[in-house]
């Protein structure tokens, strides 16, 4: 595999495009937008000044990758020669269903599609093409640059070849591919989401504040950041849209979003992409604070003011 095609210019597709791209793939960058497409280049420039200052890479190596990756707006135009397509537009069964049924009629008969969805199955993403076996998952963690692992979901179709073909490809761009098989949420977000799910219900609940929550967590358990804020970096659209996703497939309650989640999403307090979520975000800034409706640490006020977003 040579040519690679990235689906969706946002944070996952961008990173996904800088990878392949520092080792040496051509690498097509697709996007319904022009302005997504630029902000994209700018982004994967940026992270490779800081791999530059780094010393992880260098100059040349950045301006060689940088030349290796073109973008479009056309999508028959950008997977003409691609071996390995990855989606990675946004976490909508329907968005995804659409993509695939242009992807398996517009590439050629021996591409892999592949999704870097992070819950949704690949047996009904592949469904609707006619190359099932040639369906998989390539969940990628944020940030791509930086983390190794790559979750790689066999679905019902799957063949083995092509489930050996990426294990091995994911092995050359420096990551750690994990085989898991096809069930909601995976492995990664099976156990992830639910956990973040439950530090909002002690939120909700009163149990204890946000800077609390996330303290023990930190300290306690030595996560990189609390449950919260992660749920801030993740979006907490894509954390309820995870939920669902669980709740759905396994019909069992302990999935159910929290009420505190739901009407944060629906308020559009969706964390760091939006300014404000369990902490709010200074523009142009890495300061965070707690947002002001989670300062107080009485249960009455919390739960009063996660019941009138």
């Amino acid at each position: 595999m040579k040519n690679i095609t990235v689906i969706g210019s946002g944070t996952m597709g961008n990173g996904i495009a800088h990878v392949f791209a520092q080792h040496g793939y051509s690498v097509s960058l697709v996007d319904i937008a022009e302005e997504a497409l630029k902000r994209a280049l700018k982004t994967i420039a940026g992270n490779m000044d800081r791999q530059v200052a780094k010393s992880i890479i260098t100059e040349d190596d950045k301006v060689n990758a940088l030349n290796r990756i073109q973008t479009y707006t056309i999508l028959a135009d950008g997977v003409k020669d691609a071996d390995l397509v990855i989606e990675a537009a946004s976490e909508n069964l329907n968005v995804k269903l659409n993509i695939f049924k242009e992807l398996d009629a517009l590439c050629k008969p021996n591409c892999i599609l592949a999704s870097n969805t992070s819950s949704i199955s690949i047996t009904k993403i592949a469904s609707v093409t006619k190359r099932g076996d040639k369906v998989i998952g390539m969940h990628f963690m944020n940030p791509v640059p930086m983390m190794k692992l790559v979750e790689v979901i066999c679905g019902y179709m799957t063949s083995d070849e092509v489930t050996n073909a990426i294990k091995a490809l994911s092995i050359k761009i420096g990551k750690i591919p994990t085989e898991v098989n096809d069930y909601p949420g995976f492995i990664s977000n099976r156990i992830l989401i639910p956990m973040i799910n439950e530090a909002i219900y002690s939120l909700y609940e009163g149990v204890a504040g946000v800077d609390e929550i996330d303290t023990v967590m930190r300290l306690g358990m030595a996560h990189p950041m609390g449950p919260l804020q992660l749920a801030d970096f993740i979006g907490l659209d894509v954390v309820l849209s995870i939920l669902n996703v669980l709740h759905d497939g396994f019909k069992n309650p302990k999935y159910a979003p929290c009420p505190l989640l739901v009407n944060m999403v629906t308020s559009n307090n969706l964390g760091k992409k939006t300014g404000s979520g369990f902490y709010k975000y200074t523009d142009g800034s890495k300061e965070l604070r707690v947002a002001d409706y989670f300062k107080k640490k009485s249960s009455a006020p919390i739960f009063a003011s996660a019941m009138s977003l």
